[in-house]
């Protein structure tokens, strides 16, 4: 069978490849490759910078000719390394290989070739690559798609900050709110959650075979191979990695970064499940209408549905990542002895586990910009909850001290259709100042919505 689209295993690379374009490059196999070539050129060209007597600064075109390895890797150089790997069985062996290939036909990068993958384990070059993948998906594909989310949500926000909305405590009528203020509390949740993201720090250790430099001091015994190792880390690319420095490590850079990562992805995507549940449930209500597309079917069998299913996909992939996440942050931090290899073919599924991430950001953007608000049907529902005006008007009789003020209002409407009519027969009854009876009569529903339009235009 030819691999396409419609024979690959993964919905993420079959039905939905369209969509995660972004992140391909970054977090395929492919992408892997190119960040492993990228870290053993940038430690390559450090080290002819280092001083050594038998390792001479490179050339200006010396150095041009490697970086544009780097900035030209292709699908093509790929699977040249995939061939390679054919003999070796290792897959970081070949891509030393490869560079050393490259170095045929210039004798200045021939003669030095033993100095590719000089002292190094094969996770010195593997831990940096991942972050430096980890670093490419979170700026490039993460970050802007909660951005993206973000934007429309504060903008979703303050247009209807002033739009009252019954809330459903526990599923039953309860204060009202406004459509603004309930979105307001999504992008302030989501704002945090991003922030969190952004903020880990993405480390990298180059330090040998159990984290000792053992083989760089049997070299240069007198050279500060930790000094080193931290510029070539923490310098910005291309001539460094731009990463933190992981001074502490097994054979492995130990992944606490990768769980704190994961974990904080995982808690965005919470917050938009928790969202994307509640707009399922407003589409339910009637609050929101789904734009038409046309051609579009709700049903194979029942023509009048418009399904919410932007919402019902976002919500399922976000389940998928989530549970690929938790596993990774469970149990990448986890090595026996100075390290095992069962973080090996786990790590290569960050990629699926971002994927499905990022196919929820995209499907939630879709469904959040085809909805409209139907005030109609917001207010027709704020019409039939008068019982809701109870807990202001007890409110205001405990102000003043009336006796049994929260049984009275339990009393006459728990459990019952309360009407307008019969709220303002107890509110005339009461022994309060006239103004606050007034207040009270004037009360609605629909405007008794606290500081909610103020709260929605501040987020």
């Amino acid at each position: 069978m030819t691999l396409s689209t419609i024979s690959a295993l993964s919905p993420l690379d079959g039905r939905y490849a369209g969509r995660l374009a972004p992140l391909r490059p970054l977090m395929s196999e492919q992408g892997y490759m190119h960040k492993r070539v990228q870290v053993e050129i940038c430690w390559f060209i450090a080290l002819s910078d280092a001083g050594f007597a038998e390792f001479k600064p490179l050339s200006p075109g010396a150095r041009t000719y490697l970086l544009g390895l780097v900035k030209n890797f292709s699908e093509a150089d790929a699977l040249a390394i995939k061939e390679i790997e054919k003999t070796t069985n290792h897959d970081v062996k070949a891509v030393e290989y490869w560079i050393k290939s490259k170095f045929e036909a210039r004798p200045e990068l021939r003669a030095a070739g033993e100095f590719v993958h000089f002292a190094c384990t094969s996770e010195d070059i593997n831990n940096t690559s991942h972050a430096l993948q980890l670093k490419g998906a979170r700026d490039q594909v993460i970050l802007p798609a909660l951005d993206g989310l973000i934007a429309t949500l504060r903008r979703m926000a303050h247009d209807w900050a002033d739009v009252a909305m019954l809330s459903r405590t526990h599923g039953q009528t309860a204060s009202p709110t406004t459509v603004g203020k309930e979105i307001a509390n999504v992008v302030v949740r989501l704002v945090a959650a991003r922030e969190r993201i952004a903020g880990v720090k993405l480390l990298a250790k180059m330090n040998g075979a159990v984290g000792n430099y053992n083989a760089h001091l049997a070299a240069w015994p007198d050279f500060d191979w930790e000094a080193f190792s931290r510029k070539v880390v923490e310098s910005p690319e291309p001539f460094g990695l731009g990463l933190a420095f992981q001074p502490y490590s097994i054979q492995i850079e130990p992944h606490d970064y990768m769980a704190e990562l994961f974990d904080a992805v995982a808690r965005a995507n919470t917050i938009l499940i928790d969202w994307s549940r509640d707009m399922w449930g407003y589409i339910s209500l009637g609050y929101f209408r789904q734009r038409l597309r046309e051609g579009e079917i709700g049903s194979s069998t029942m023509p009048h549905k418009v399904n919410p299913i932007d919402f019902e996909n976002a919500e399922g992939n976000f389940g998928l990542a989530n549970a690929l996440l938790r596993h990774l942050s469970e149990k990448l931090p986890i090595s026996r002895w100075q390290r095992d290899l069962t973080d090996s073919t786990v790590l290569r599924n960050m990629g699926v586990a971002l994927g499905h991430a990022a196919l929820a950001y995209h499907s939630l953007g879709i469904g959040l910009g085809k909805v409209e608000l139907n005030e109609a049907a917001l207010a027709e529902d704020l019409d039939a909850a008068w019982e809701v005006l109870a807990e202001p008007i007890q409110t205001v009789m405990r102000r003043y001290a009336v006796p049994g003020a929260y049984e009275r209002l339990k009393e006459a409407t728990r459990g019952r259709t309360v009407r307008a009519e019969d709220l303002h027969a107890l509110i005339r009854s009461l022994e309060i100042p006239a103004a606050e009876k007034d207040r009270l009569l004037a009360l609605t529903p629909a405007g008794y919505t606290g500081k909610a339009a103020e709260l929605a235009r501040r987020a």
